[in-house]
Protein backbone atom coordinates (compact mmCIF):
# COMPACT_ATOMS: atom_id res chain seq x y z
CA UNK A 1 0.00 0.00 0.00
CA UNK A 2 3.04 2.58 0.80
CA UNK A 3 4.66 1.49 -2.46
CA UNK A 4 1.47 2.44 -4.24
CA UNK A 5 0.69 5.87 -2.64
CA UNK A 6 4.20 6.39 -3.54
CA UNK A 7 3.69 5.61 -6.87
CA UNK A 8 0.65 8.09 -7.56
CA UNK A 9 2.36 10.99 -5.41
CA UNK A 10 4.97 11.11 -7.98
CA UNK A 11 2.40 10.91 -10.93
CA UNK A 12 0.70 13.69 -9.23
CA UNK A 13 3.95 15.53 -8.82
CA UNK A 14 5.01 14.77 -12.57
CA UNK A 15 1.82 15.51 -13.91
CA UNK A 16 1.76 19.77 -11.58
CA UNK A 17 5.15 19.85 -13.69
CA UNK A 18 4.14 19.23 -16.70
CA UNK A 19 1.19 21.36 -16.15
CA UNK A 20 3.34 24.25 -14.90
CA UNK A 21 5.93 23.61 -16.81
CA UNK A 22 8.83 23.16 -13.67
CA UNK A 23 12.13 22.54 -14.94
CA UNK A 24 15.56 21.97 -13.52
CA UNK A 25 17.51 25.21 -13.89
CA UNK A 26 19.63 25.81 -16.65
CA UNK A 27 23.52 26.64 -16.25
CA UNK A 28 25.49 29.14 -18.10
CA UNK A 29 29.10 28.44 -16.85
CA UNK A 30 32.91 27.59 -17.89
CA UNK A 31 33.22 23.58 -17.85
CA UNK A 32 36.56 22.97 -15.34
CA UNK A 33 35.80 26.12 -14.11
CA UNK A 34 36.44 27.51 -10.76
CA UNK A 35 32.42 27.46 -10.48
CA UNK A 36 31.90 23.97 -11.22
CA UNK A 37 32.96 21.90 -8.00
CA UNK A 38 30.59 24.61 -5.94
CA UNK A 39 27.44 24.45 -8.34
CA UNK A 40 27.94 20.41 -8.23
CA UNK A 41 27.27 20.75 -4.48
CA UNK A 42 24.37 23.21 -5.06
CA UNK A 43 21.22 20.51 -4.32
CA UNK A 44 18.99 22.96 -5.60
CA UNK A 45 20.36 23.22 -9.25
CA UNK A 46 19.99 19.12 -9.18
CA UNK A 47 16.21 19.75 -8.61
CA UNK A 48 13.53 21.10 -10.47
CA UNK A 49 12.21 24.31 -9.17
CA UNK A 50 8.59 23.97 -8.37
CA UNK A 51 6.96 27.66 -7.46
CA UNK A 52 4.39 28.20 -5.89
CA UNK A 53 1.42 26.79 -7.51
CA UNK A 54 -0.65 29.75 -7.03
CA UNK A 55 1.73 31.84 -7.95
CA UNK A 56 2.25 30.35 -11.66
CA UNK A 57 1.26 33.64 -13.21
CA UNK A 58 4.27 36.15 -13.50
CA UNK A 59 2.02 39.15 -13.04
CA UNK A 60 0.59 37.38 -10.03
CA UNK A 61 3.92 36.42 -8.56
CA UNK A 62 5.18 40.15 -8.74
CA UNK A 63 2.65 41.62 -7.34
CA UNK A 64 2.37 39.26 -4.59
CA UNK A 65 5.70 39.42 -3.68
CA UNK A 66 5.79 43.51 -4.02
CA UNK A 67 1.82 44.03 -2.22
CA UNK A 68 1.93 41.42 0.24
CA UNK A 69 4.86 39.29 1.09
CA UNK A 70 6.98 42.37 1.50
CA UNK A 71 3.97 43.88 4.36
CA UNK A 72 4.12 40.41 6.00
CA UNK A 73 7.73 40.11 7.18
CA UNK A 74 8.68 41.56 10.90
CA UNK A 75 12.27 42.11 11.34
CA UNK A 76 13.97 44.50 13.74
CA UNK A 77 17.07 45.38 12.69
CA UNK A 78 19.81 45.87 15.22
CA UNK A 79 20.89 49.15 14.17
CA UNK A 80 21.46 51.96 11.53
CA UNK A 81 24.48 53.59 11.00
CA UNK A 82 24.71 56.76 8.91
CA UNK A 83 27.56 57.26 6.96
CA UNK A 84 29.03 61.02 6.00
CA UNK A 85 30.99 60.36 2.27
CA UNK A 86 33.95 62.25 1.09
CA UNK A 87 31.99 64.73 -0.91
CA UNK A 88 29.52 65.52 2.05
CA UNK A 89 26.83 63.03 0.69
CA UNK A 90 24.83 61.00 2.97
CA UNK A 91 24.56 56.96 2.84
CA UNK A 92 23.63 54.39 5.40
CA UNK A 93 24.21 51.23 6.78
CA UNK A 94 21.03 48.89 8.59
CA UNK A 95 22.78 46.24 10.76
CA UNK A 96 21.22 42.49 11.77
CA UNK A 97 23.78 40.44 13.91
CA UNK A 98 25.91 42.92 14.47
CA UNK A 99 26.53 41.44 18.03
CA UNK A 100 27.52 38.12 16.42
CA UNK A 101 31.62 36.98 16.81
CA UNK A 102 33.75 39.40 15.68
CA UNK A 103 34.99 36.79 13.14
CA UNK A 104 31.18 35.49 11.88
CA UNK A 105 30.95 36.67 8.45
CA UNK A 106 28.98 39.75 7.01
CA UNK A 107 26.91 39.46 4.28
CA UNK A 108 26.30 43.09 2.37
CA UNK A 109 22.90 43.34 0.50
CA UNK A 110 23.13 45.87 -2.29
CA UNK A 111 19.01 46.96 -3.00
CA UNK A 112 16.72 47.26 -5.52
CA UNK A 113 15.81 50.86 -7.17
CA UNK A 114 14.13 52.18 -4.93
CA UNK A 115 14.92 49.80 -1.49
CA UNK A 116 14.44 50.73 1.90
CA UNK A 117 15.14 49.11 5.21
CA UNK A 118 11.25 47.65 5.25
CA UNK A 119 11.49 46.54 1.55
CA UNK A 120 14.38 44.16 2.28
CA UNK A 121 13.30 42.90 5.11
CA UNK A 122 12.93 39.07 3.62
CA UNK A 123 15.91 38.87 1.95
CA UNK A 124 17.73 39.87 5.27
CA UNK A 125 16.08 37.86 7.39
CA UNK A 126 16.55 34.41 5.13
CA UNK A 127 20.19 35.05 4.41
CA UNK A 128 21.05 35.99 8.33
CA UNK A 129 18.51 32.66 9.18
CA UNK A 130 19.97 30.77 6.69
CA UNK A 131 23.89 31.48 7.19
CA UNK A 132 23.92 32.39 10.24
CA UNK A 133 26.10 35.58 9.71
CA UNK A 134 26.17 39.20 9.58
CA UNK A 135 23.92 41.60 7.63
CA UNK A 136 24.82 44.76 6.51
CA UNK A 137 22.51 46.77 4.01
CA UNK A 138 24.18 49.68 2.28
CA UNK A 139 21.65 52.01 2.00
CA UNK A 140 22.33 54.28 -1.32
CA UNK A 141 21.79 58.50 -1.34
CA UNK A 142 18.17 59.58 -0.77
CA UNK A 143 16.78 56.05 -0.20
CA UNK A 144 14.53 55.99 2.99
CA UNK A 145 14.20 59.32 3.92
CA UNK A 146 17.74 60.17 3.95
CA UNK A 147 18.60 63.32 3.85
CA UNK A 148 20.35 64.70 0.89
CA UNK A 149 23.20 67.76 1.44
CA UNK A 150 24.87 66.84 -2.01
CA UNK A 151 22.49 67.30 -5.08
CA UNK A 152 23.62 63.44 -6.22
CA UNK A 153 21.86 60.24 -6.55
CA UNK A 154 22.61 57.42 -8.81
CA UNK A 155 19.72 54.59 -9.70
CA UNK A 156 22.34 51.69 -9.88
CA UNK A 157 24.66 53.55 -6.49
CA UNK A 158 27.55 54.97 -6.53
CA UNK A 159 31.07 51.74 -6.57
CA UNK A 160 33.00 55.42 -4.56
CA UNK A 161 30.01 55.26 -2.20
CA UNK A 162 30.37 51.69 -1.81
CA UNK A 163 34.09 51.51 -1.38
CA UNK A 164 33.49 54.18 1.48
CA UNK A 165 30.77 51.70 2.97
CA UNK A 166 33.38 48.95 2.81
CA UNK A 167 35.92 50.64 4.44
CA UNK A 168 33.77 51.42 7.42
CA UNK A 169 32.14 47.86 7.95
CA UNK A 170 36.10 46.72 7.68
CA UNK A 171 37.16 48.78 10.01
CA UNK A 172 34.36 48.05 12.29
CA UNK A 173 34.93 44.04 12.11
CA UNK A 174 37.98 43.95 10.40
CA UNK A 175 38.07 39.53 10.97
CA UNK A 176 35.09 39.32 9.31
CA UNK A 177 35.17 37.86 5.74
CA UNK A 178 32.67 39.60 3.21
CA UNK A 179 29.98 38.46 0.76
CA UNK A 180 27.65 40.44 -1.43
CA UNK A 181 24.35 39.89 -3.01
CA UNK A 182 22.45 42.38 -5.04
CA UNK A 183 18.92 42.87 -5.42
CA UNK A 184 17.54 44.28 -8.88
CA UNK A 185 19.10 47.00 -9.45
CA UNK A 186 21.27 46.45 -7.00
CA UNK A 187 23.10 43.96 -9.21
CA UNK A 188 24.29 46.90 -11.16
CA UNK A 189 26.57 48.21 -8.34
CA UNK A 190 27.89 45.11 -7.62
CA UNK A 191 28.54 43.66 -10.75
CA UNK A 192 30.37 47.21 -11.59
CA UNK A 193 32.31 47.63 -8.42
CA UNK A 194 33.75 43.79 -8.91
CA UNK A 195 34.80 44.73 -11.90
CA UNK A 196 36.64 47.87 -11.19
CA UNK A 197 37.95 46.04 -8.70
CA UNK A 198 39.33 43.07 -10.04
CA UNK A 199 41.45 41.07 -7.34
CA UNK A 200 41.42 43.90 -4.98
CA UNK A 201 37.97 43.16 -3.83
CA UNK A 202 37.68 42.40 -0.12
CA UNK A 203 34.32 40.33 -1.19
CA UNK A 204 34.86 36.44 -1.19
CA UNK A 205 31.89 35.74 -3.34
CA UNK A 206 29.19 37.29 -4.61
CA UNK A 207 24.84 36.69 -5.76
CA UNK A 208 23.30 38.86 -8.31
CA UNK A 209 19.24 38.12 -8.48
CA UNK A 210 17.65 39.46 -11.45
CA UNK A 211 19.92 41.66 -13.20
CA UNK A 212 19.80 43.85 -15.69
CA UNK A 213 22.98 43.15 -17.72
CA UNK A 214 23.71 45.90 -19.90
CA UNK A 215 22.06 49.28 -18.01
CA UNK A 216 22.26 50.96 -21.20
CA UNK A 217 19.26 48.37 -22.65
CA UNK A 218 17.90 47.11 -19.92
CA UNK A 219 15.56 49.27 -19.21
CA UNK A 220 13.67 49.00 -22.97
CA UNK A 221 12.28 45.07 -22.51
CA UNK A 222 10.67 46.11 -18.78
CA UNK A 223 7.08 45.71 -19.12
CA UNK A 224 5.33 48.57 -19.96
CA UNK A 225 3.24 49.12 -16.51
CA UNK A 226 5.73 48.70 -14.70
CA UNK A 227 7.79 50.70 -16.24
CA UNK A 228 5.32 54.06 -15.70
CA UNK A 229 4.35 52.40 -12.34
CA UNK A 230 8.24 52.64 -11.38
CA UNK A 231 8.84 55.91 -13.35
CA UNK A 232 6.55 57.86 -11.19
CA UNK A 233 7.73 55.66 -7.94
CA UNK A 234 11.04 57.35 -8.94
CA UNK A 235 9.24 60.81 -9.06
CA UNK A 236 7.59 60.25 -5.15
CA UNK A 237 10.89 58.97 -3.56
CA UNK A 238 14.11 60.94 -5.16
CA UNK A 239 12.43 64.14 -7.03
CA UNK A 240 9.32 66.08 -5.29
CA UNK A 241 11.01 65.23 -1.69
CA UNK A 242 14.25 67.31 -3.07
CA UNK A 243 12.89 69.72 -4.71
CA UNK A 244 15.76 72.38 -3.17
CA UNK A 245 18.03 69.94 -3.32
CA UNK A 246 17.36 70.16 -7.78
CA UNK A 247 16.63 73.53 -8.17
CA UNK A 248 19.70 74.40 -10.31
CA UNK A 249 19.73 71.06 -12.33
CA UNK A 250 19.27 72.21 -15.87
CA UNK A 251 18.02 68.81 -17.12
CA UNK A 252 14.86 68.54 -14.07
CA UNK A 253 12.49 69.56 -16.38
CA UNK A 254 13.63 66.95 -19.34
CA UNK A 255 13.72 63.91 -15.92
CA UNK A 256 10.11 64.65 -14.61
CA UNK A 257 8.64 64.36 -17.96
CA UNK A 258 10.04 60.94 -18.29
CA UNK A 259 7.01 58.69 -19.06
CA UNK A 260 9.35 55.06 -18.95
CA UNK A 261 12.79 54.11 -17.07
CA UNK A 262 14.26 53.99 -20.18
CA UNK A 263 13.43 58.06 -20.41
CA UNK A 264 14.18 58.68 -17.12
CA UNK A 265 17.61 56.80 -16.89
CA UNK A 266 18.79 58.38 -20.22
CA UNK A 267 18.09 61.91 -18.84
CA UNK A 268 18.82 61.80 -15.44
CA UNK A 269 22.53 61.70 -16.14
CA UNK A 270 23.26 65.29 -14.15
CA UNK A 271 21.59 64.17 -11.20
CA UNK A 272 24.41 61.43 -10.98
CA UNK A 273 27.15 63.82 -11.64
CA UNK A 274 28.34 63.52 -15.23
CA UNK A 275 27.42 66.22 -17.90
CA UNK A 276 25.91 64.01 -20.26
CA UNK A 277 24.75 60.47 -20.99
CA UNK A 278 27.48 59.11 -22.42
CA UNK A 279 30.05 59.74 -19.52
CA UNK A 280 27.35 58.68 -17.75
CA UNK A 281 27.00 55.33 -19.31
CA UNK A 282 30.77 54.49 -19.55
CA UNK A 283 31.14 55.25 -15.42
CA UNK A 284 28.70 53.20 -14.47
CA UNK A 285 27.47 50.45 -16.76
CA UNK A 286 28.60 47.09 -15.45
CA UNK A 287 28.58 45.65 -18.82
CA UNK A 288 31.82 47.43 -19.50
CA UNK A 289 33.88 45.90 -16.94
CA UNK A 290 31.99 42.33 -16.53
CA UNK A 291 35.30 40.55 -18.32
CA UNK A 292 37.30 41.78 -15.18
CA UNK A 293 35.79 40.12 -12.23
CA UNK A 294 37.95 37.26 -10.53
CA UNK A 295 35.26 37.02 -7.54
CA UNK A 296 33.16 33.93 -7.93
CA UNK A 297 29.93 35.50 -9.06
CA UNK A 298 26.61 33.61 -8.86
CA UNK A 299 23.59 35.04 -11.21
CA UNK A 300 20.04 34.30 -11.06
CA UNK A 301 17.27 35.00 -13.60
CA UNK A 302 13.44 33.95 -14.26
CA UNK A 303 12.65 33.89 -17.96
CA UNK A 304 9.77 34.85 -16.73
CA UNK A 305 10.75 38.05 -15.28
CA UNK A 306 8.70 41.18 -16.51
CA UNK A 307 11.20 43.73 -15.48
CA UNK A 308 14.89 42.91 -15.82
CA UNK A 309 13.87 40.53 -18.79
CA UNK A 310 15.46 37.52 -19.58
CA UNK A 311 16.55 38.56 -22.95
CA UNK A 312 18.79 41.24 -21.74
CA UNK A 313 21.25 38.28 -20.88
CA UNK A 314 21.04 36.06 -24.89
CA UNK A 315 24.12 38.26 -26.03
CA UNK A 316 26.66 37.62 -23.11
CA UNK A 317 25.88 34.04 -22.57
CA UNK A 318 29.37 33.30 -24.71
CA UNK A 319 30.80 35.58 -22.61
CA UNK A 320 29.64 33.72 -19.43
CA UNK A 321 30.59 30.34 -20.82
CA UNK A 322 34.61 31.88 -21.54
CA UNK A 323 34.89 32.92 -17.73
CA UNK A 324 35.87 30.69 -15.35
CA UNK A 325 34.23 32.21 -12.48
CA UNK A 326 30.90 33.29 -13.14
CA UNK A 327 27.54 31.62 -13.83
CA UNK A 328 24.20 32.13 -14.99
CA UNK A 329 21.23 30.13 -13.30
CA UNK A 330 17.71 30.40 -15.10
CA UNK A 331 14.43 29.28 -14.34
CA UNK A 332 10.95 29.28 -16.39
CA UNK A 333 9.21 30.17 -13.50
CA UNK A 334 10.26 32.85 -10.79
CA UNK A 335 9.22 36.67 -11.83
CA UNK A 336 10.96 39.39 -10.68
CA UNK A 337 12.64 38.83 -7.04
CA UNK A 338 10.25 36.35 -6.17
CA UNK A 339 10.96 32.78 -6.50
CA UNK A 340 8.39 31.53 -4.08
CA UNK A 341 7.87 27.98 -3.15
CA UNK A 342 5.54 26.30 -0.89
CA UNK A 343 2.11 26.67 -0.79
CA UNK A 344 0.72 28.20 2.14
CA UNK A 345 4.19 29.09 3.94
CA UNK A 346 6.26 30.36 1.19
CA UNK A 347 9.87 30.84 1.19
CA UNK A 348 12.42 32.41 -1.49
CA UNK A 349 14.11 29.50 -3.58
CA UNK A 350 16.23 32.53 -4.68
CA UNK A 351 17.46 33.62 -0.66
CA UNK A 352 18.01 29.65 0.01
CA UNK A 353 20.40 29.87 -2.91
CA UNK A 354 22.20 32.56 -2.35
CA UNK A 355 23.14 31.66 1.30
CA UNK A 356 24.06 27.83 0.13
CA UNK A 357 26.31 29.68 -2.21
CA UNK A 358 27.85 31.69 0.51
CA UNK A 359 28.28 28.48 2.52
CA UNK A 360 30.11 26.43 0.09
CA UNK A 361 32.45 29.46 -1.06
CA UNK A 362 33.18 30.06 3.21
CA UNK A 363 34.07 26.34 3.12
CA UNK A 364 36.26 27.07 0.40
CA UNK A 365 38.26 29.83 1.70
CA UNK A 366 39.08 28.27 5.04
Amino acid sequence: MKNLLNKISQQIVQQLDHIAANEKPKLYFQPQGKLENTLDKLSQLQQKYRPTLWLSNRHAHLLYFDLIKKRRIRLSYDRIDHLTMQDGGMTAIVWLGKDLPAQTPTILILHTITGTPESMRELARDLHQYTGWRIALCLRRGHAGLPMPVAKINLFGSTADLREQLAYIQKRYPESDLYAMGSSAGTGLLVRYLGEEAEKTPLKAAFALCPGYNTELGFRNVHPLYSKVMTQKLFKKFIYPYRQTWQNTATLQRVTASKTLYEFEQAYYEMAGYPDYDSYNQATNPIYVLQNITTPLLVLNAEDDPICHIANFEPYKAVVENMPNIAVVTTPKGSHCGFYEGFWQTRSWASRLAADFFLIEAQKNQ
